[in-house]
């Protein structure tokens, strides 16, 4: 018995050993990595305060792929062609926006910024539909998906079996059945509910499906902390669609504690088709290993006849720099007269939260909308946690009330606008695979300045005077949910 129990302590003396050896190891590679300061000494917290399940989160949900290039595709945006394109239109850019007013030629240096860090290239012809809600989007989808003759190529960070889902579901299974090539990504993570019954039943009928990045012992947690949260539809390479808007019954019908789902989306024709294609594409070289002709859908250009600048912007681990930040920031920075932002969570990294509030300190009207309830209990206690600051700076801030608002729009000076599928938080911008349009034209500007004012109507305006005075408790978990924002 004496032994035993000498033997149970010694074994106890050693692997304390071995875990404060481990512990030290991971903060020594914590801080090499060089991280922002925040995120470091944030982690650092977590895994000397929390034992054991402080490293277990780490090795989930901490580490930074981007820096050690684990995510590596065979990428259109990578290759050298695409950056022969680019810096072509780096060289004539100021050539080519010389006929444009002079609100779109003030943001070239947007135009500049996404050609060097993404080598988003510059559309020029292009019409855009600006999409509300599913009641609007989901139609548009399916009458798309329905006239299909050559491809659909159709990536979501969440489908769901449900009504909706098997509406788009058997839709597709029937125009794979026609001969069309059906091509389909979904997010492991995001669509957690997809089984092999139907994905058996998809491919059975012609549907060619791949998970993005499936969470599968043992390479569970290099994967599961990097998810492809893009929404993207490419029909015959003629319309494409881009947004916040998932495809499951929630997004059409709401929630029940919620209220109706607000959100947005976009439906276009014209050059950017083939540039959003593009990102497909590389995520289908990605999945498959089927490496699709680049140019293909080139051919199949729509020419609207309709001057409209677009770039199609892309992130994630796998881009060198965290490019729709990059240009959220320097739009928010060089802002001359206002700023409009709609994002449902909100947990920015110190240079975007300084360049907001230091454009409402010089003068420029900054409007932001939030969610008065979320899904996200914790998203939603780490977004109030920056209002006071916000306040003080002269940030006008609305709480949407009239249901849960999902939006993901911004639009700087009545001319450049972003819709897509980033939110302004540290995930969208360093974590996850994310896509967007980028859109430099008054009209479209206009209509999108028409939509915030419209969701302002369902806002209630925060004033600092009455936001100081709610109770302890609830500064108590903006305080605890903020300490996390950075990690998630």
């Amino acid at each position: 018995m004496i032994l035993a129990g000498t033997a149970i302590s010694l074994l106890l003396n050693l692997l304390a050993v071995f875990y404060l050896i481990s512990v030290f190891a991971i903060c020594l590679m914590i801080v090499f990595e060089n991280r922002n300061p925040l995120k470091t000494l944030s982690w650092l917290l977590v895994i000397l305060f929390v034992p054991v399940i402080g490293v277990i989160v780490y090795f989930f949900f901490g580490r930074n792929y981007r820096k050690q290039k684990i995510y590596t595709r065979k990428s259109m945006a990578d290759s050298a062609r695409m950056a022969d394109h680019a810096d072509r239109q780096v060289m004539l850019l100021s050539g080519v926006l010389s006929g444009e007013s002079d609100a779109v030629r003030s943001k070239e240096h947007l135009i500049h910024l996404m050609l060097r860090n993404n080598r988003s290239l510059l559309t020029l012809d292009n019409r855009i539909d600006l999409l509300v809600n599913g009641r609007q989007t989901f139609p548009a989808m399916l009458d798309a998906i329905a006239s299909a003759n050559s491809f659909i190529h159709l990536e979501f960070y969440r489908i769901e079996p449900d009504t909706l889902g098997m509406e788009f579901s058997e839709l597709m299974m029937r125009k794979a059945k026609e001969g069309v090539k059906v091509r389909v990504i979904y997010d492991d993570v995001g669509s957690w509910n997809i089984r092999k019954p139907y994905i058996k039943m998809m491919r059975e009928a012609g549907v060619e499906i791949y998970p993005f990045m499936p969470v599968r012992f043992p390479s569970f947690s290099s994967k599961i902390n990097y998810r492809n949260h893009r929404k993207i539809l490419v029909v015959d390479g003629k319309v494409g669609f881009v947004g916040g808007l998932n495809i499951a019954d929630k997004y059409l019908h709401g929630l029940p504690h919620l209220g109706p789902w607000v959100d947005t989306h976009l439906r276009v024709e014209g050059e950017a088709v083939a540039a959003l294609d593009r990102v497909f594409i590389a995520d289908w070289d990605f999945v498959s290993g089927e490496e699709l002709p680049p140019d293909r859908s080139l051919d199949n250009v729509l020419r609207t006849e309709n001057r409209c600048l677009v770039q199609v912007a892309s992130s994630g681990p796998d881009t060198d720099w965290a490019n729709i930040m990059q240009v959220y920031f320097s739009a928010i920075a060089t802002a001359k007269s206002s700023i409009y932002l709609t994002s449902p969570y909100f947990s920015p990294d110190e240079s975007l939260l300084t360049a907001l509030k230091t454009a409402a300190l010089s003068g420029v009207d900054v409007r932001m909308i939030f969610p008065e309830s979320s899904d996200s209990i914790i998203a939603n206690w780490n977004t109030r946690s920056y209002i006071t600051e916000l306040l003080e700076a002269g940030v006008r801030i609305f709480l949407y009330r009239n249901g849960f608002i999902h939006s993901k729009y911004l639009l700087v000076d009545n001319i450049f606008s972003s819709v897509g599928s980033p939110n302004v938080d540290v995930r969208s911008f360093d974590l996850d695979f994310e896509v967007t349009a980028l859109v430099y034209d008054e009209d479209f500007a206009l209509r999108l300045g028409v939509l915030f004012a419209e969701d302002l109507k369902n806002c209630t305006e925060i004033r600092l005077h009455d936001w100081e005075k709610r109770r302890k408790r609830d500064r108590y978990k903006e305080s605890m949910a903020r300490i996390f924002g950075p990690l998630y």
